[in-house]
């Protein structure tokens, strides 16, 4: 009368494998793409979103980087870091990763 048959478990979607492929791809390159040359004087760092513009304003000066401009969302900034170990600097005042910044002003132009 209450049977359950083993044929009625929950199954990984086919479907899914592909989404996760394609998007875990998606990623690797736009990853790939974005990285900031080595070599860069004026980069674009990506502080965590849930900061305000005044948290990152103070974070980059406190890196000593100076402030080219700013984007669309607050917590990326375009800067130009010191000479020495400014990448660094930027990272230890909690900037997540540095960007090369023509792409951010493709995606990111400024406030109007």
């Amino acid at each position: 009368m209450g049977t359950t048959s083993i044929g009625n478990a929950y199954r990984w979607p086919a479907w899914a494998n592909a989404v996760i492929l394609l998007l875990s791809s998606w990623l690797s390159i736009t990853a790939l793409t974005l990285q900031a040359r080595p070599d860069a004087e004026i980069v674009a760092v990506v502080f965590p979103p849930w900061w305000n513009a005044e948290q990152t304003l103070s974070a980059a000066a406190s890196a000593q980087a100076a402030f080219v401009r700013a984007t669309a969302i607050p917590a990326v900034l375009v800067v130009r870091p010191d000479a020495e170990a400014g990448l660094t600097r930027l990272r230890d005042a909690g900037a997540w990763f540095a960007i090369d910044p023509r792409a951010v002003a493709a995606c990111l132009p400024l406030k109007g």
